[in-house]
């Protein structure tokens, strides 16, 4: 039995490009950052940091190059693949893995990001709501949850 299969959780590195193959597909290729945190033997606390190239096809592809913005945090889940060239100047050959995406989720959306996400469509305050004011949608503190007044009865569930 064989298994080939890549999760990550981490920031998009670079502003998205969603291109056009020959064939008319679309795909965008983007690079994900994830961190690593330890001790050494000093005790002194290290971050680590890998680069991981992720591939996207289709519709997937378009709607990640609409959607998502750099810095953003993304939940990434497909298969290794190592593809190999050759170099146009010096012949070398050359390799890159990369995660061909099957699925993936929306993270976090960065700080102080830019374009849609500073239009106050979301649940993030803007300029007009004071700090200790939540959204209408929202509990007054992430330690309180508002729930209906009314109560619900076995006879209103539809199944």
């Amino acid at each position: 039995m064989n298994l080939n299969k890549a999760m990550i959780i981490g920031r998009i590195t670079q502003p998205l490009e969603l291109k056009t193959l020959p064939n008319g597909n679309s795909v965008v290729n983007f690079s994900v950052a994830t961190n690593h945190i330890y001790k050494d033997q000093n005790g002194n606390k290290v971050e680590h940091t890998d680069f991981h190239n992720v591939v996207s096809f289709g519709k997937q592809a378009e709607t990640i190059a609409q959607y998502f913005v750099k810095g953003q945090e993304i939940y990434c889940e497909g298969r290794m693949q190592t593809r190999s060239w050759d170099d146009k100047d010096t012949g070398k050959k050359m390799y890159r893995t990369e995660i061909i995406l099957d699925r993936f989720e929306f993270g976090a959306k960065p700080m102080g990001a830019g374009g849609a996400y500073n239009n106050n469509q979301g649940n993030q305050p803007g300029p007009a709501q004071q700090a200790d004011e939540a959204p209408a949608n929202q509990p007054a503190s992430s330690d309180e949850i508002n729930y209906p007044e009314e109560e619900i009865s076995p006879e209103d569930i539809p199944f």
